[in-house]
């Protein structure tokens, strides 16, 4: 994830496996190795990622990360959910899923006086 923040885009290649792919959950859309980091690479606006939890045991691994993007002086907040899988000691396989920040809760879905 540092090579991300960092903009190494060059070095994301020797973390992934040959076979690996990313779904994303919430568009349905899959990426091979080379099209996920011309994906991240290109991606418009993209200001900083910061990893908030890691979690791994055995050869899976989650995270949870907020990502920031700028349009013009705006900046845009998001929180990825991202979990992986490996093999041969590389990623070959992650799921994430991707949520706007600012969301609010549909009326009449909390319950009301709680806490």
């Amino acid at each position: 994830m540092t090579a991300i923040d960092e903009r190494r885009w060059g070095d994301l290649e020797q973390y992934l496996h040959p076979d690996f792919t990313c779904r994303y959950v919430h568009t349905g859309e899959t990426f091979g190795r080379d099209a996920w980091i011309r994906l991240n690479a290109d991606y418009p606006g993209f200001d900083r990622l910061r990893v908030e939890e890691l979690v791994g045991a055995g050869d899976a691994a989650a995270c949870r990360s907020h990502v920031t993007g700028r349009v013009g002086t705006v900046i845009q907040h998001f929180e990825c959910a991202t979990f992986a899988h490996l093999s041969d000691g590389l990623i070959q396989r992650l799921t994430e899923v991707w949520t706007d920040v600012d969301q609010q809760a549909p009326p009449g879905t909390r319950p009301t006086g709680a806490d």
